[in-house]
Formats: structure tokens, sequence, C-alpha cells
């Protein structure tokens, strides 16, 4: 027995050692170089199959993503939907078989996809889509299609994100606009080849799109051979002047060449050049300067509160007669009315609950990401694990409601946790679904299916509520928080109040210092999602995450104390708001944002922006009032138990 015992402990040794050497490695090389199961590279023989996916059709100006055969795009003969997972659903990715198919290191020229013939409503559609902007989004080997774009400097290159639909434009001397769409493609794969054996692994996919109107010799059929496409002339197509308009009744013909290119780029590294499409030196400096600013402002404070809370619980300790006690003056005063249960004490408990459900649910998810699991390439997997940390950390959300709510003499713990499982998300979810119904409307794929919002409902009541209620059980059972000073009976008055010290205005100065915290970061956030640009930087986005923390923390403090010494002692809901007010500087700089780096004019656009970005701050609001009326709870705690009180 004791033999079976030491060989199942070192057994457990080993595979902890493992576990931690995995994660270094991870850490060190990315997630993409360390081979877990079912996530490997795939490698691919000279003639494999390679076969072409797309993804939806996606626009900065109307922000309403569409699937990609609402066009009247070259079709396979049977249209196969790929899986995909909770996220990349409300995303609004449409992920589907294509006509194109390759083989690998075999380039093709000239090859035809196929031919249509526009009719009235293809002609809108095609017109409407080249009007506002829309991309064609494709995949191969799981790396998004891109467009290579010389950078001014002429040594390097910036890639975006899919190829425009077409575009729109004089030609011939016309002054009248005509439209035009990109029918023929020009693909690069790039791949890298083992040295030991003849397999490639594909690092690269781009695509120069061009609009080519294809002359052809007798009827069409099969066989028909293209005098603008010559497949022994490689610069025909990208030589034609004759571009493809868009026109009712015209004829479209779509082709398409193949390349490959050998590259030093290894399979690890290949989304390096994905991920370099922002401007990077300017990210990095400014994410610096505002750490910098952040933690010297952060330094000062802590300095100040340390000393002032030194000298005055010195001096409140070292006070003997009667007369000198009577003389008091400062935050000792309200020490029979400080720990009075504020008004709506419920919504409060409910309040805080839910911030520690975000908080939980933020720091797993920026760990994951921080670890590589949650980067660019796994599609949609930020947003399902958000989901899903958001579930299971209901547990939490109870049990720290509940907590305070006994401490505040409520006796119906039930109530407390229905309404902590039940009123962000219910209110959320009216947001969610009205906006919903305009998407439904627009007919667009980012309109969320029947089949996931009952996904959605079963998580929510299904998981979130009754974890909500376990912890709600579990909190309430613990014994109550005491008080560390008694509460008088009768509530002493508070005398008035210097302007500097009225609540509209304390809790609006409070917001300043956690929005300056974030706000460079949150530039690059809603580029990221707005844009169609990749977020990846998640230690830089985590250390700002971390001052956040810090900065709520502080400044609620400083705030509280200044409230205090003014014999104020209502500061429970103060607390939350002081923080929380960055929320509102957050919304506007949402609004902001809009007016200056986004070109979207529809109404409907409009109000879906707003509408996901009043669900942000309020969400913002939740977090970081929590993080505030925290740091004040424990402050008061501290400072009230640390001095005489007869």
């Amino acid at each position: 027995m004791e033999s079976r015992r030491r060989s199942r402990d070192s057994h457990n040794k080993k595979q902890s050692l493992l576990s931690i050497a995995a994660i270094f490695l991870i850490l060190i090389h990315g997630a993409d170089s360390f081979y877990l199961p079912g996530v490997a590279p795939e490698d691919f023989q000279k003639g494999d199959l390679l076969k072409v996916k797309v993804n939806k059709l996606t626009s900065t100006k109307t922000q309403l993503p569409y699937s990609y055969y609402t066009l009247p795009y070259c079709r396979p003969e049977k249209i196969v939907d790929s899986a995909e997972n909770l996220g990349e659903v409300l995303r609004g990715d449409r992920i589907e078989n294509s006509p194109y198919v390759f083989k690998m290191r075999e380039p093709q020229m000239c090859n035809i996809a196929c031919r249509i013939i526009l009719d009235a409503k293809t002609t809108k559609e095609l017109k409407e889509k080249i009007n506002d902007e829309y991309r064609v989004n494709m995949i191969l080997d799981n790396l998004p299609l891109v467009v290579p774009i010389q950078r001014l400097d002429q040594e390097s290159y910036a890639y975006q994100l899919g190829f425009h639909v077409g575009l729109k434009g004089q030609y011939s001397g016309s002054k009248e606009e005509k439209y035009f769409i990109h029918n023929h493609l020009s693909f690069t794969v790039k791949y890298h080849k083992d040295l030991e054996t003849e397999a490639a692994r594909i690092v690269g996919f781009e695509v120069k799109p061009y609009s080519v109107k294809h002359e052809y010799e007798g009827k069409w059929d099969k066989k028909t051979r293209l005098t603008t496409c010559d497949p022994h002339s490689k610069h025909t197509v990208a030589n034609s002047n004759s571009p493809q308009e868009v026109e009712d009744k015209k004829e479209i013909i779509f082709t398409y060449d193949v390349d490959f290119q050998k590259s030093d780029v290894k399979w690890a590294s290949r989304w390096d050049a994905y991920l370099l499409i922002g401007d990077d030196q300017i990210h990095w400096f400014s994410i610096v300067n505002s750490l910098m600013i952040v933690l010297f402002l952060s330094g000062m404070v802590a300095m100040i509160m340390l000393r002032t809370l030194y000298r005055d619980i010195s001096k409140y300790n070292e006070l003997e007669t009667q007369e000198e006690a009577q003389e008091e003056t400062g935050w000792k005063l309200v020490h029979g009315d400080v720990f009075r249960p504020p008004s709506n004490s419920d919504l409060l408990c409910v309040y805080v609950g839910t911030g520690v459900q975000f908080l939980g649910m933020l720091l797993v998810t920026m760990i994951f990401a921080l670890l590589g699991f949650l980067s660019p390439s796994n599609r949609g997997g930020l947003m399902t694990a958000l989901l899903l940390l958001w579930v299971f950390m209901g547990l939490f959300a109870g049990y720290a409601s509940a907590r305070l709510y006994k401490m505040f003499k409520g006796t119906e713990w039930r109530k407390i946790a229905l309404r902590t499982a039940v009123m962000f998300p219910a209110s959320v979810s009216a947001i969610f679904f009205v906006l919903n119904i305009l998407i439904w409307g627009q007919k667009s794929s980012g309109a969320v299916p029947f089949g996931t919002m009952f996904a959605l409902v079963f998580l929510w009541f299904g998981i979130s509520v009754p974890l909500v209620f376990v912890g709600s059980y579990v909190g309430f059972r613990k014994p109550a928080i005491d008080d560390p000073v008694k509460t008088n009976k009768i509530p002493r008055q508070i005398p008035e109040q210097p302007w500097y010290m009225d609540p509209a205005f304390s809790i609006l100065i409070g917001g300043i210092l956690p929005f300056g915290a974030v706000f460079i970061e949150l530039f690059f956030i809603l580029t990221s999602i707005w844009l169609n640009q990749f977020y990846y930087i998640f230690g830089f986005l985590f250390l700002v995450f971390c001052i956040l923390i810090v900065t709520c923390a502080e400044i609620t403090i400083v705030l509280c104390y200044f409230q205090l010494c003014s014999e104020d002692y209502l500061w429970w809901w103060r607390s939350y708001l002081t923080s929380g007010s960055s929320a509102l500087y957050l919304f506007l700089y949402a609004t902001f944002y809009f007016f200056t780096k986004l070109e979207i004019t529809k109404l409907v656009s409009g109000v879906l922006y707003f509408g996901y970005m009043l669900i942000a701050a309020y969400a913002f609001f939740v977090l970081t009032g929590t993080i505030g009326f925290y740091a004040c709870f424990w402050f008061t705690r501290l400072i009230y138990s640390s001095v005489k009180i007869d």
C-alpha cells in the first residue's frame, strides 16, 4: 500500500511539473507554437486539396454583417455550414464552403469560377454593398484573407482584412459615377516547407482583387476560352483597362488565379503579420505613457493618505480628558452613524454582487488570454469565454450579495438572490432583444438565431440562476459581519456641506481618474470592435486593468475620507457612485469616437452602436462601482477599529 501511494504521489508530481512546463511554453512561445491535442498544424503534401471557406460580408459604415451568399457570387454544388461556437454566432460569423479549391503548390491561372447574368434585384444589392464599402472575408487553414498594401516607406506592407466587393467612380471620361465589381481574384498562398520532409504548412493567405470585363469568342459554354484572361500570360488581367460594370442584365464572369510562394515564416509565427495591422509604436507609447501617469498619481494619493491617517489616529488616541473629547472634530464624530444601513440597501447588495460577478469574469478571462488560449486564431473564443465565465461566476455574485444583505440585518435571502440573478441580465437582455429585432429587420447575419437565443436563456436560467441561489445560501449561513463600532439609535444631523463636497460634484470628479487610466486603451478596444481589427495585447490590457482597480480604490478612499471629515456619514452609495461615475465618461468618449472616427450614417447602425455602448458603459459602472465600494468598506472598518471609542 505504501509503495502504491508513493508511486501515485510521484505520478501526480510529474503531471504537475508537466502542466507548469506547458504553461511556461505557452507564455514564451505563444499558444500557436504549443501543439495541444486538436490544434496541431496541418501538413500538406504537393497536390493536396486546399478548400477555401467564405465568411460574412462586413462594413465599418453599417456595422451590419451579411452572409457571403446574399450576393450573387459563385456557389458550390452544395453549401455546407461550418460548425460555429457561441461566440462566432453572436459576432455574426457565417462560415461556409466555396467553389474555390486549390491544389497545394500547383499554380493555376485564369480559372473560371462561374458566369452570372445580373437582374434588377441582384444589381441593386451589389450597388448597395459597394456603396456601403462592404468587404468579402475568406478563410484558408484558419487564416483570414488579407489584402497587402504597401506602406509609404515602401519597405513594408500593411494588411487589410478581406477585399472590397467593388468600387465606385467615373470611367472613360463620363461624369456619372458607376459601380464596378471585383470579379477576378489573384490569390497568393504562402507556405513554409519542412527541411526534412516534403510537407508544407500554410503561413499566409493574400489576394489582389481586380475588376475585369471578360470577353470571349462565340457562344458561352464550359469550354469557352476567355480572350481577356490567357493562362499563358500572367499580366493580362492586371493590365486590363476595361472594368466590369454593375448594371441590370450585365454578364459577369468570375475568375481567379492561385500562386504559391515559399516563405521563411514558421507556422508558429504566421499570425504576426495579421497582428501588425495597426500602428504598433503609437500603441506601445500611449500605453506606457498612461501607465506612468496613473502610477505617479496613485503613488501620490497613497502617500498623502497614509501620512494624514496616521496623524489623525495618533491625535484621537491621545485625547484623555472629557473636555478634549467634546472638542473633537473630523471623522471620529460620526462613529455612531457611519455603519448605519443606507437607504435602498437591497439594491446596493444586488449591484455589489453583480460587480463581483463581473470582476471574477474579467480576471479569469484575462488570465486565459495571457496564456494564449484566446488568441485571434480562436475565432469567437473570447466571446464564448466571457459568457461562460459570467454564468459560473454567479456563485460568487450570490455569496457577495447575501453576505452584505445579512450585515444590513436582512432576513429574506431568497429575494435578494433572485434580484441578483435577474436584475442586470434582464435589463441587458431587454436592450439586446430590441437591437436584435432591428438587425432582423435589416436581414443581417448578425441577428442571433432562435436556437442561440434558447441557449443563452438556458445558460441564464439553467445554470446562472441556480448558482446565484447556491452562493446566496452559503453566504447567508455565514455569521454576519460585525461592525467595529456601535450604531446610535437616533441618526446624527449632517451639517451644511461646502460646495465642493456636494454629492453630485464629488461623484463626477471621482470618475475622472479611473477613466483616465483606461481611455487610451479604450481607443484601441473600440477600434478593434468597430473597425474590424485584431486586439491582441492582453498583457498591456491586464496591466491597465490592475491600474484601474488601484485607481478606483484610491480615489474612492480619498473622497470618502474628505466626506467623513465633513461629518457626512452617508458613504455607502456615494462610494459606489464615485468610481462608478467613470462609466459616464466612457459613454461620452464613445459618443466622441462615433462622430470623429466612424463613418456610420444609417439610423439603424447608429442605434446599434449606442445600444451596445450603453450596455458596455452599464457593465463598466457596475464593475468600477463595486471596486470603489469594497475599497471604502475596508477603509472605514480599518480606521474606526483603530481608534478608541468610549
